[in-house]
């Protein structure tokens, strides 16, 4: 079922709140979207978004920060290994000397006809800034101090690690959401949703790592936590969460209100979460002046009565 326009959103376990926040604020140059909290569970808990210009889809990094709560993840096998994010080809030469200036190890490499720099977020989560020249449809942040023209474009993908054979997980992509085979290289092998012109950061890499333990699913510092599609409208979320669970996969949530947009969450054979989402029409400024995203702390509809509770319960976050 073909019906994935790209990437919606990346989200992912952290250590502290101002760590994150500097690291991709300041180092990635990205714009603070959006300060709330988790909705899920009782313990309130930052949910931090970066983007572009505007927040576009398929350009959304999320981060729960977890050191407050003391959980750890542990990183492994059967979950989303990477995240991968554009930036133009000619900038990654800019992107070394950034990196590297501000304290991160960088690794040049090569992989399906891209170059890359891996390097890792302060809490261990591997990143990937891919080469990648493309339209300029998706405006970049420029008020980070990084140039208009070096800056992160948003999402380019995501690797998974899988401990086993990957022959479901080729089915759930083929046959389930539509995915188209791009090649292989080595251990890896990449598939494609979405395309440049329905939306951005369709790049699925599996990777096979039989020598490696499972890592952890739940929240936990340290860990990606689940990959978020872009299906446009609801009609299509829920014909697609039908059309996957009369495939078999019945691990499909109910549509959850996620404040910003709306997701059905389904966990895939490769043990990734992924999470199929569409914006709410006021989208970030259902709450929020768009000429000011990111700026003030945004209290979930539910915990309204416990703002300053909740606010006296997080460690604040330093602009």
């Amino acid at each position: 079922m073909n019906v994935i326009r790209g990437s919606h959103h990346l989200t992912f376990s952290v250590g502290p709140a101002q760590e994150d926040y500097d690291f991709h604020t300041g180092l990635l140059g990205l714009r603070s979207i959006k300060k709330t909290a988790l909705y899920d569970g009782s313990t309130p808990i930052y949910h931090l978004y970066y983007g572009n210009a505007h927040g576009d889809a398929g350009t959304i990094l999320t981060s729960f920060p977890f050191r407050q709560a003391g959980v750890m993840g542990k990183r492994g096998s059967n979950q989303i290994k990477s995240l991968n994010l554009a930036v133009p080809t000619a900038s990654l030469g800019y992107w070394a000397d950034r990196l590297r200036a501000g304290g991160r190890e960088v690794e040049e490499a090569q992989r399906f006809g891209t170059q890359r720099l891996l390097f890792t977020h302060p809490c261990g989560i591997e990143y990937a800034l891919v080469g990648s020249d493309e339209d300029e449809r998706y405006e970049p942040w420029d008020r980070s101090g990084v140039p208009a023209e070096h800056a992160i474009r948003g999402t380019y993908g995501i690797t998974i690690s899988m401990s086993s054979t990957p022959d479901e997980m080729i089915d759930f992509l083929t046959t389930g959401i539509g995915a188209e085979h791009g090649g292989d290289e080595g251990a890896h092998q990449r598939f494609e949703v979405g395309t440049a012109d329905t939306g951005r950061g369709g790049s699925i890499e599996i990777v096979s790592e039989p020598g490696v333990e499972p890592g952890t699913w739940r929240f936990g510092e340290g860990t990606v936590h689940h990959a978020a599609w872009d299906v446009g409208d609801g009609t299509t979320q829920v014909d697609l969460k039908n059309f996957l669970e009369g495939l078999g996969y019945t691990d499909c949530s109910d549509v959850k209100d996620r404040g910003y947009f709306w997701s059905v969450y389904c966990r895939t054979p490769s043990g990734a979460l992924f999470e199929f989402a569409w914006s709410k029409p006021e989208g970030w400024a259902i709450d929020e002046d768009p000429a000011h995203l990111g700026e003030a702390f945004q209290v979930p509809p539910q915990f309204a009565d416990q703002r300053d509770e909740i606010v006296a319960m997080l460690e604040p976050i330093s602009v």
